[in-house]
Formats: structure tokens, sequence, C-alpha cells
């Protein structure tokens, strides 16, 4: 069996007034919409890596949250698995980068509903779960 990707992301939030907004990512190459995340880069844990990547596609640094948990799958028939946390964005701003070219601040039910995948919308409600909404 081919070796497992590892790979590492977040669930970004802020607020905007009383509403919680997730930050919710275009990747053109794909074509979706999904949450934040990453491969691991040589010596890097899963919580560096989720940390850097939110930054590299989303343009904020974070408040590391609670871990979400892991969540696997299959991708051009290689086996991913991918940790995720909460995070809470803390400063930055987003600009379209070479991964990412759009992303929306948007209440968890209309960040469910543009969601491509599944897994993102069940990390979602995972992130409820554990830290309520906000």
């Amino acid at each position: 069996m081919s070796e497992v990707i590892e790979a590492a992301g977040g669930v970004l939030w802020r607020t905007d007034g009383a509403t919680r907004e997730f930050a919710i990512i275009h990747r053109p190459k794909y074509d979706d919409w999904t949450l934040p995340k990453g491969k691991l880069d040589a010596g890097e844990t899963h919580e560096q890596a989720a940390v850097r990547e939110v930054l590299e596609e989303t343009g904020y640094t974070v408040e590391l949250g609670p871990p979400l948990g892991t969540v696997g799958y299959t991708h051009g028939g290689r086996r991913k698995r991918v940790e995720y946390w909460g995070m809470q964005a803390a400063d930055g701003g987003f600009a379209p980068n070479r991964e990412v070219d759009e992303l929306r601040w948007l209440p968890l039910r209309r960040a469910r509903e543009l969601l491509t995948y599944d897994r993102d919308r069940d990390l979602l409600d995972r992130f409820v779960e554990r830290c309520g909404r906000g």
C-alpha cells in the first residue's frame, strides 16, 4: 500500500459582532470550496503545519484552539490523513495566492452550504459540538 500523506489544517473563525464566522477558501486548481490545510514539511509537527498552512492560505495568524480530530480520505489514488484544530483569527488579512484565489467569511449555515465536501461540513459540526456556536 502507498504511503499516507500527512497533512494538517484548521477551522478558522472570527466573530463579527454576535455572529461567529468561518473562513472558507476556494482553490482554483480543484475548483472547490474547502477548509485551509496542507502537507507537513520535514520535521514539522501537525500543530506547526496547521498554523503555517492556515497562514499561507488565508493570510491570518491564529490562536490555536482545541483539536478537532483526524479526517482520512483518498485523493488522486493516494491516501491522505489530515489533523484539524479550531483556530481563532488573530491578525492579518487575505490576499489571493498561488493556491487560494478567494476567501469568504460566512456564518455557520452559509459556510456549510458553500463547502464542497461532506468531510468539511462534518468538521464544522464537530467544532460547534466542542466550542459552541458563539
